[in-house]
């Protein structure tokens, strides 16, 4: 199989042989019964060898979205209603609106600003202009014209590019810092209270700033109608709990910590910038989950060892591809190498039918396994990568665009 795993492996000074690489993660997961299978692909993000499709379709993909959304608020609704106890139901509730706004932003509302969602202009510009007015992000014009050519153009990880944008002047990160650092800064932002009211704010602005009338219209009357209707009966609180906190808070959260690992930064000193080698090594899919218990375990230490792993999964994993890697991100690797792919829809098996064929003129794909190891990674490029060409007070002379843009992902 044609995948690099870039988890970090020990080399011996003394000349003796390398330890082996790591068993892969998932082909482990082979052990467990035939009828998980299908779901622990779509948990981790990668499916076994020679393991069939699963006959996704881009409706599929947007049904199973506005579904996830209206399930959620109606759980959390429920949960409100009912008082007491019942407001446990708010987590579940929560969670389940969350997954489905961020498949609905990471996946729909991308997909349709490369008019790739059915790959018909008006229909993909109405569901990008929906979208947005939902979701108060940037508005769909402003998006796709500067994804496609500051993200996916030439500028890609350059201070052009909105990612590294985000990194410099969203998060407050740098080349002088270590990984440390930034992770102390990352999860300082996360509960800082002036940070999410700041990303609030520019989402507001980013969306209404030249929007299209249709999406201000689209906005004004869905928020209008939910906001009055709740003053009036004085259900304003639920509106609130309900909608607000998965909407704002919460999807900031996720928001922030997809930025986080979606790409690498280059090594400072790289000369070349262009060509497939170059723009493949700044992209890695992330999977979640971790190698099952070795087999040759004695039988007290593999039952602990297969509890940690259940616990590991269910705890860490689970949060992590449920909540944050929604959808396609985990395969964004193969995004970039085929922005326009007509199987964006079938994306877990688009990327390892590509494997399979050679990945014909590209470098063999990337991946790192689980969502903190990914945003180390990416920290460690940037602590690495150009202090000179990343200083943000260089950002006015080769960007034009306004600085509260930059929070959008």
């Amino acid at each position: 199989m044609s995948t690099t795993d870039i988890r970090p492996r020990h080399i011996p000074a003394d000349g003796a042989q390398p330890t082996p690489p790591p068993a892969d993660p998932r082909e482990t997961m082979a052990v467990l019964p035939s009828f998980l299978q299908r779901r622990l692909t779509v948990f981790t993000g990668k499916p076994l060898e020679g393991q069939a499709p699963m006959g996704w379709t881009p409706t599929f993909h947007l049904l199973s979205a506005v579904a996830a959304i209206a399930t959620g608020v109606a759980v959390s609704a429920l949960g409100w209603a009912l008082g007491g106890w019942y407001l446990m139901l708010l987590l579940a509730g929560w969670a389940v609106t969350l997954h489905g706004m961020r498949n609905l932003r990471m996946m729909i509302y991308h997909q349709c600003s490369h008019r790739n969602m059915y790959r018909r202009r008006k229909l993909d510009t109405v569901i990008g202009r929906a979208t947005s007015s939902l979701l108060i992000i940037q508005n769909f014009e402003r998006y796709s014209r500067e994804h496609v050519s500051d993200h996916h153009a030439a500028h890609h990880m350059t201070l052009r590019d909105p990612t590294v944008q985000a990194f410099l002047v969203s998060l407050g990160l740098s080349p002088t810092m270590t990984a440390r650092q930034m992770w102390r800064r990352l999860l300082g932002k996360l509960l800082s209270p002036r940070f999410h009211f700041a990303f609030a704010v520019s989402r507001v602005r980013s969306f209404w700033s030249k929007s299209s009338r249709a999406e201000k219209v689209t906005a004004v009357l869905l928020y209008g109608v939910a906001v009055g209707g709740t003053v009036v009966t004085g259900t304003w609180a639920a509106f609130l709990a309900v909608w607000v906190v998965p909407l704002l808070p919460l999807f900031q959260v996720s928001n922030t910590l997809r930025l986080c690992v979606k790409h690498t930064f280059p090594v400072a000193g790289t000369e070349v910038r262009r060509g497939r080698d170059y723009f493949a090594s700044l992209t890695n899919a992330i999977f979640m989950g971790e190698p099952t218990p070795s087999r040759s375990l004695r039988p007290l230490r593999r039952t602990l060892a297969w509890t940690r792993w259940t616990l590991r999964m269910l705890f860490v994993h689970a949060p992590a591809r449920y909540l944050v890697l929604t959808g396609d991100t985990v395969v964004h690797d193969y995004h970039h190498r085929y922005p326009s792919s007509r199987e964006w829809h079938d994306y877990l098996f688009a990327r390892q039918r590509d494997i399979a064929a050679g990945h014909k003129g590209w470098p063999e794909y990337r991946e790192v396994w689980g969502l903190a190891p990914a945003i180390t990674c990416v920290f460690d490029s940037l602590a690495t990568a150009d202090a000179d060409e990343y200083d943000v007070k260089r950002l006015h002379a080769v960007s034009k665009r306004e600085l509260f843009a930059a929070f959008d992902d």
